[in-house]
């Protein structure tokens, strides 16, 4: 009886090497070699629904290609359709990342209980949580509809054995990361884990012509986890991002191979679950205090979509050697050059002596280069400890 030998995977490019080494012969990339089992060639029993088992598919023209149910399905959320461009595409596969308890569950959980209400046949496979668990939250998001399925499994042929029974229109994965297969002799979460229980779903999704949404966990740097192929498979990727100190949800496409990638979804989280928001803008105000030193008004444009952004900033005097520079929403690199530029050609020398913090209000990033006048208005607003004028938009 052969041993199996461990090997050590590469989560950005997919590439094993026999022993573990501080960076990735292949790709470069640091400490991404994660160590595994070297699993023994499986041959998975084929879905009576698969092509495989039927005649294989031939080559015809492209001309010829039918065009039966590929537009969109609106998932009944403005914000998300916008993201999505107009919905979900039957056969596709989307994954959603963003940080724990940022909302994903409950996004997800609306727009399947919104497409099963139009008629639509929904399903929603929880591997995180107890049926009764995700129960709960439906009666509090009033999302009882007779046509949204629920299932609590983690096992992906029972998965797959379901896909083929019900046949829905739209599923809902959540989440990849618990998805295990049982005969690749790994634990769950690890990267052969993740990328086959991820290639099974996407041949099931192209073949039963269902759109598949897969939730996805992230980093501590705020990267998906798990190996990078992932994101390589799929149609789609979506962050959720957002404050957890402020109620607006922020949705952005990473990849997406149906439309522009350049949408910004905004959304309110509230008791009864997330609300699109159309004037974003008279969001992020609703609290600015005018007459504080540091503070302004910055027009920017996040994808698409534009929008008013407050950009605080706070100036203390230190004893420390090497002061503070503190950046949130902002590009750290952008602030201290910022920083430099006020000093050396402004005369604005207590910059080297002072701590410095800037953010952007509401957790929304700002990232162009025309946000650097409003950013230096709010430093050295913030020096003088004189406010600007309530009206000025830099």
């Amino acid at each position: 009886m052969t041993r199996s030998r461990p090997l050590h995977r590469c989560c950005d490019c997919g590439a094993t090497t026999l022993r573990w080494l501080g960076r990735c012969p292949t790709c470069g990339a640091w400490s991404s070699l994660v160590e595994e089992a070297e699993a023994e060639p499986v041959t998975a029993p084929v879905a009576s629904w698969s092509r495989t088992a039927s005649v294989p598919s031939r080559p015809v023209p492209i001309a010829e290609v039918d065009l039966d149910r590929c537009g969109p399905q609106p998932t009944g959320l403005g914000e998300l359709d916008r993201v999505l461009g107009g919905g979900l595409v039957p056969g596709s596969v989307t994954l959603l990342g963003g940080e724990p308890g940022i909302g994903k569950s409950t996004l997800l959980l609306q727009a399947l209980a919104t497409m099963a209400a139009a008629g639509s046949t929904a399903l929603l496979v929880t591997a995180e949580e107890s049926a009764r668990q995700v129960r709960l939250r439906a009666e509090r998001l009033d999302a009882l509809v007779p046509g949204l399925h629920l299932v609590a499994e983690s096992v992906l042929p029972a998965i797959l054995g379901h896909l083929g029974d019900l046949r829905p229109e739209v599923v809902v994965v959540d989440s990849i990361q618990t998805i295990f297969d049982p005969e690749l002799g790994s634990v769950p979460g690890s990267v052969t884990q993740v990328r086959e229980c991820a290639h099974r779903l996407v041949v099931a999704a192209k073949e039963l012509e269902v759109s598949v949404v897969l939730v996805g966990h992230v980093t501590k740097e705020g990267s998906l986890a798990g190996p990078r192929v992932l994101e390589h498979v799929v149609d789609t990727v979506l962050s959720f991002e957002g404050d957890r100190h402020h109620a607006l949800r922020l949705l952005r496409a990473v990849k997406h191979r149906f439309g522009s990638s350049e949408e910004l979804g905004l959304f309110e989280m509230g008791e009864q679950g997330l609300a699109g928001v159309p004037d974003a803008s008279g969001l992020l105000l609703t609290d600015r205090r005018c007459g504080v030193p540091g503070s302004v008004v910055v027009p920017t444009m996040d994808g698409h979509r534009p929008l008013l952004v407050e950009i605080q900033a706070l100036v203390s005097p230190t004893n420390l050697p090497q002061p503070r520079r503190s950046a949130q929403g902002l590009d750290h690199g952008r602030l201290t050059l910022l920083l430099a530029v006020l000093a050396r050609r402004v005369g604005l020398g207590a910059f080297a002596t002072s701590d410095v913090y800037a953010s952007a209000v509401g957790g929304v990033r700002v990232a162009e280069p025309g946000a650097d006048l409003a950013l230096a208005l709010a430093l050295v607003s913030a020096l003088a400890d004189r406010p600007l004028p309530a009206d000025l938009v830099a």
